[in-house]
């Protein structure tokens, strides 16, 4: 398990969905779909799935960009 500090690491080039999450503040589950669904870009190292680092602000820019929807 990660720890506050490992997971806050700016060094890191990839992320765990995990990881992600975290960073978000969102639940693991609710990343995974927003990876699968490619709103937020991953790629493949192996077998894994991984999260470029700089992915996670591409996809808060992309948020506060969005027009607002209807209620």
């Amino acid at each position: 398990m990660a720890t506050a500090q490992e997971s806050a690491d700016p060094s890191l080039a990839l992320l765990t969905v995990e990881e992600a999450a975290r960073r978000l503040r969102i639940g693991r589950t609710t990343c995974f779909r927003l990876v699968r669904a490619g709103e937020i870009e991953s790629v493949t190292v192996g077998r894994l799935r991984r999260v470029p680092a700089d992915a996670v602000p591409a996809y808060v820019a992309k948020l506060r960009h969005r027009p607002a929807e209807a209620a």
